[in-house]
């Protein structure tokens, strides 16, 4: 159980009580819109107040509390956090009943320390004995994951180092039996004793070239992947992935922040290029004794997920190179041997299963699968063989929750009728009485206790932000956690455009979903400008019924300007079947540039509309969506992209490869869909935003592509933030960025020369 303690955490009085479906079809376009104005929403579009600002939306005042609130392990109890000073307090609370201080903040100070300590993270060991506790945290690519650990005992009320030694440690993971931690230190493993301490390394071999127990650089981003070590259930052996990225070619950043520039190396595997060498070994920890799990001659796969089956077996899912086959392996802990129980494959390609759940003491497991077109869940027997499907429909499961084999329920959640929407439901293990269980519409994100008789609720809708309750398993509030009331008051007071969802056909016959925010005095005798939103990579999706932060309180600050905004999902978005969102493979960029195409053709020929103010941006994927559709269609008057992806060349084996193959394989299609080699056909006016440490797009993509529209003899703008990453979140950089990209916007799209 752990927290993301970097969110607000709420302030809690004394003596507080702490009790997806196709929708392709042959046609001519549609002359029509459906606008769905959204159903008891507060804000309205005639509300007279204050105009929003870039620094309010930045601000402390106008973003999002997420209480920092889980379950213990075995779902009994919840553990909240609660801000004391400059401490945080830990508070424990019976499902249903009353809560008490479980640690106070000021005496949390380790053993030959003067001061206590300043959490982080938290994480209980499997019978509630001990606590893990991170501070002085350091960010690693994304997350902050490198830090100090403590042990905080229950009944001694001692608090420990886990370590002694020298350096900060990673991903530090209680054995079963709370005794021990495991941890990783400079890319090797270590086991300690913390109240004995005493402590023991584990591999030897750790350092530039390999890693062990962490993983490389495309592991975590894209495969997701981070903390790469398993304890067996009886604790007397890991389970761990070994990288070797000697193969890997570096990649170097540059930090001109420093009196002589420097460079930054990243390991990075390019399209194409070679991928680190990965291996799953098993140590004994008494003996030392390694085995490594066999996996043929061919090494050219990725190892994607991996954990215990039982004491004597590892489960593992074996990705290959191409990424459409999953092979889910069982393998021999002591001998290495493995076999195949069965495999997942598509013509184009399959995605990772996340949702593996072992149930009935191993003899079963749960699987989400899109074999039959949409994703949905299954029952396993241990073989392999399928005992049953347990959902249908046309329809995609978003998230497999968790089990109650006491009452026999899966909970998962989907949008069964609506791809915008994330509902929370219950199946039955023998496959019948589909029950939905959240009774607010919208969006539900969701964690169950382990023992299925509560869950915690984040809810939002668009335009409303998240309200998190403890709920009663059958959907019943039991009492609210976080309600983000300071927030929706300061909305309140502000002039915001109503958020709608509408359709529309496109000129190839697809029925595509979008939103839209219109100017809080919105006269439909004018013709007003118009930007559009644009993400729309593979599966993703920017329309859904959910809170969109700071992202949607900067588009109803261009509302206020007189800017209607627009965004749709393109074909190859998630939440609509596998069909829908295959399109796009082989083709990145294709299918669904023609569709915003097509979106903003069809906005130009609405009465309202001013046809040659027509704009687009978008962030990553979305910048490359920007380019594109500026390279493709003079309809774009100007256009956004930040940190995008210019020419698929340059992004990483993963991700480029499952749906664009090889370079040597698909010549033609890294052809046709680079920004680079078409920026001669580049209509309308251009900004290209970039930061220079970002380590995902690198700012080659944005150089390559600034190179070539001066080759072009295109004129275009261009905005770098020194060492900041693809986030750009570093400082005052949003601050700056997004004023700039206001203003930018008013010069070139509201009021063009």
């Amino acid at each position: 159980m752990m927290f993301d303690i970097r969110q607000p955490v709420p302030d809690l009085p004394p003596g507080h009580d702490m009790r997806r479906g196709p929708r392709e079809r042959a046609g001519s376009p549609l002359a029509r819109i459906v606008l769905c104005a959204l159903v008891g929403a507060p804000l309205s579009a005639g509300s007279v107040g204050a105009q929003l600002t870039v620094d309010q939306i930045f601000s402390t005042d106008y973003s999002t509390g997420v209480p920092a609130v889980s379950y213990t392990p075995d779902g009994r109890y919840l553990i909240s956090l609660v801000r004391n000073a400059s401490l945080l307090d830990v508070w424990s609370e019976r499902i249903g009943a009353g809560a008490r201080k479980l640690i106070d903040a000021a005496t949390l100070i380790p053993e030959a320390e003067a001061s206590p300590l300043l959490i982080d993270d938290i994480t209980w060991s499997d019978d509630g004995s001990r606590a893990l506790i991170l501070s002085n945290s350091q960010r690693v690519w994304r997350r902050h994951t490198m830090g100090t650990y403590h042990v905080w005992d229950r009944a001694s009320g001692r608090t420990v180092p886990v370590s002694r030694h020298p350096g900060l440690q990673m991903f530090a993971t209680f054995s079963p039996d709370a005794q021990r931690v495991a941890f990783v230190r400079d890319n090797d493993l270590f086991v300690a004793d913390p109240f004995a301490g005493r402590e023991m390394r584990l591999t030897q071999d750790g350092g530039d070239d390999v890693i062990n127990g962490t993983t490389d650089w495309v592991y975590e981003e894209e495969l997701d992947l981070r903390n790469a070590f398993r304890w067996s259930p009886d604790g007397t052996r890991m389970a761990f992935w070994r990288f070797d990225q000697s193969p890997v070619a570096t990649y170097y950043m540059l930090n001109e922040l420093e009196p002589y520039s420097r460079l930054v190396p990243v390991r990075y595997p390019k399209s194409g290029s070679a991928n680190s060498l990965v291996e799953i070994r098993v140590i004994d920890i008494e003996s030392g004794r390694v085995t490594t799990i066999e996996n043929g001659n061919d090494r050219d796969f990725y190892l994607a997920r991996m954990d215990w089956a039982g004491n004597s077996e590892l489960v593992i899912q074996r990705l290959n190179r191409r990424q459409n086959r999953i092979d889910v392996l069982l393998a021999d802990a002591g001998s290495g041997r493995s076999r195949a129980i069965f495999a997942e494959t598509d013509s184009t390609w399959v995605d990772v299963d996340n949702d593996l759940t072992w149930i009935r003491g191993g003899r079963q497991f749960l699987w989400t699968s899109e074999r039959d077109g949409f994703n949905h869940i299954y029952l396993f027997n241990r073989d392999g063989s399928i005992a049953r499907q347990l959902t249908s429909g046309e329809w995609d499961v978003r998230d497999l929750v968790g089990v109650s084999e006491s009452t026999g329920r899966v909970w998962f959640t989907a949008g069964v009728d609506s791809p915008l929407e994330k509902q929370l439901y219950t199946v039955d293990l023998n496959g019948r009485g589909i029950r939905r269980v959240s009774n607010e519409p919208g969006w539900h994100e969701v964690v169950l206790a382990a023992d299925g008789r509560s869950y915690i609720d984040t809810r939002s809708r668009a335009g409303e932000p998240p309200v998190t309750t403890l709920n009663a398993a059958d959907g019943s509030v039991i009492r609210v956690l976080s309600d983000n009331a300071a927030l929706v008051s300061r909305l309140a007071d502000q002039r915001l455009g109503e958020h709608e969802f509408f359709q529309f056909e496109t000129n190839s016959g697809v029925t595509l979903d979008g939103w839209m925010i219109r100017p809080p005095d919105f006269d439909p005798a004018r013709r007003y400008p118009v930007l559009m939103y644009v993400y729309g990579g593979p599966g993703s999706q920017t329309v859904t019924d959910a809170w969109a932060g700071s992202r949607w309180l900067w588009h109803q600050l261009l509302a206020q300007h007189g800017i209607v905004v627009v965004s749709v999902d393109n074909r190859g978005t998630g939440a609509r079947g596998r069909a829908f969102r295959e399109i796009p493979w082989h083709r990145l960029g294709g299918p669904g540039t023609q569709d915003q195409i097509d979106a903003a053709r069809w906005l130009a020929r609405q009465p309202w509309v001013d046809p040659a103010r027509i704009g687009i941006w978008g962030w990553s994927y979305g910048g490359f969506m920007t380019v594109l559709g500026m390279e493709n269609a003079d309809v774009f008057r100007a256009g956004i992209a930040v940190a995008p992806v210019t020419d698929w060349h340059l992004y990483d084996t993963v991700y480029t490869e499952r749906y664009m193959g090889r370079p040597a394989d698909n010549p033609d299609g890294y052809e046709r869909n680079s920004t680079v080699r078409r920026a001669a056909d580049l209509t309308g006016r251009l900004l290209l935003v970039h930061g220079t440490g970002d380590d995902n797009v690198h700012v080659q993509n944005t150089m390559q592509l600034a190179n070539a529209l001066q080759e072009a003899e295109k004129q275009f703008d261009m905005m770098l933030y020194a060492n900041r990453t693809h986030a750009l979140s570093a400082d005052n950089a949003p601050i700056h960025m997004f004023r700039m990209m206001t203003e930018w916007l008013m010069r070139h799209l509201v009021s063009p020369d």
